[in-house]
């Protein structure tokens, strides 16, 4: 099937050559961090995870929402999902992929990742992190190259893959978890110390997630000869709207829990990001757009009649996407760190190369997402022909 990903037209030699483009410019910049380090980002003492962090803590989430289509498809017999399964499997590739080209970037020098496995500590939160992404990233790469493969020769998949996907189910699950754990095991920091932030991060993973999902199969229903399907891009519009109402709620949960118990620590937080403190403010706009966002998403998506309308569902999804983006990949590291646990204001902002690098990275995971896809509609074309 592979040979599938190297036949394609104008525009797709293209797009993927612009995002090759982006990416070197990226790598170039990365050659300067590992040469200099990380100071030139916009880390410093106070605040040790930025950008990079908080892009890998919300593609977390997109890669987990796949589970919103192989647990309906195939714990439910949701047969509709079969259509787009494959698409939902290889974007959690590609989000997982990131996931860990953001933690190599992170490190500032790589081969720093090698201690994770040479020196393992089953007390360590990010050890069992590695083990779960990994995992992750596997079992959707044999799980979805086979199911295609079978797909394409019209026969049932191999048996041994039947086990694979029934424990990709809770191994998604797993990995939104544990990377909420690495957050709500520090203690010194308010801001994430509640049980309800990995529930949290799950919600927004099943809002993100089947919102990129959706904008994503418009973009092949436009393009290509494979048709998504109505109905199951309105079932995960349906998903989409609950994640998110739920999401709101365990927010409001935890402005309440935070400002009735009147902790000091807890609500500076909360603060910060919302209102600002003696000048600091540098995140405000960002999280009141990110809450009127969300917001008007929940309007769109409750109300059937704006909900069914395929002009306005495409731009309800990038609203929801970018709300969540400024929520998890953008305030949850900064609104955390600061301020510290001396009460010091330190505002982290990210510097132009620290932009740049992420652009890289993501540029990459867009080439593999792109690839992917054009390999698994390609064969979907193949079967409609």
């Amino acid at each position: 099937m592979l040979e599938t990903a190297i036949k394609g037209s104008r525009n797709y030699w293209l797009w993927l050559a612009g995002l090759a483009a982006v990416f070197c410019l990226g790598f170039l910049v990365y050659l300067n961090q590992l040469s200099f380090g990380l100071g030139i980002t916009g880390m410093n003492r106070d605040v040790t995870w930025g950008f990079y962090i908080a892009q890998f803590t919300f593609l977390v989430g997109v890669a987990a929402s796949a589970v919103m289509l192989v647990l309906p498809y195939y714990l439910h017999d949701y047969k509709a999902f079969g259509r787009i399964t494959i698409l939902g499997e290889f974007l959690a590739v590609a989000s997982v992929s990131m996931c860990l080209f953001f933690i190599i970037v992170d490190l500032g020098q790589p081969q720093r990742i090698l201690n994770v496995w040479l020196h393992p500590t089953p007390g360590s939160v990010l050890f069992w992190d590695t083990i779960v992404l990994n995992g992750y990233l596997l079992l959707n790469i044999v799980i979805g190259w086979k199911i295609l493969e079978a797909e394409r020769s019209s026969i049932a998949p191999p048996k041994w893959v039947k086990p694979l996907i029934y424990l990709s189910i809770p191994w998604a699950v797993s990995i939104h978890t544990v990377t909420a754990f690495l957050y709500c095991g520090l203690p010194g920091r308010g801001f994430w110390l509640t049980a309800i932030l990995a529930p949290r991060f799950l919600a927004s993973a099943f809002a993100s997630g089947p919102a990129f999902l959706i904008v994503l199969c418009f973009i092949v229903r436009k393009l290509t000869k494979f048709d998504p399907g109505t109905v199951q891009i309105q079932t995960l519009a349906k998903i989409v709207t609950y994640g998110l109402i739920i999401n709101v709620f365990f927010l409001l949960c935890e402005v309440f829990v935070v400002f009735y118990s009147g902790i000091p620590e807890h609500m500076e937080h909360f603060k910060y990001l919302y209102a600002g403190h003696d000048g600091h403010g540098v995140l405000v706009p960002w999280m009141w757009t990110s809450a009127a966002l969300a917001l008007l998403s929940i309007f769109l998506l409750i109300n059937p009649a704006t909900r069914k309308n395929e002009k306005i569902l495409p731009f309800t999804c990038v609203m929801v996407f970018v709300a969540m983006w400024i929520d998890k990949g953008l305030g949850l590291v900064s609104g955390g760190f600061v301020p510290s646990p001396l009460h010091h204001f330190n505002e982290y902002v990210p510097t132009l190369k620290e932009i740049m690098i992420t652009f890289g990275v993501y540029a990459l995971g867009f080439i593999i997402l792109t690839v992917l896809f054009k390999i698994a509609v390609s064969v979907k074309e193949e079967l409609v022909s």
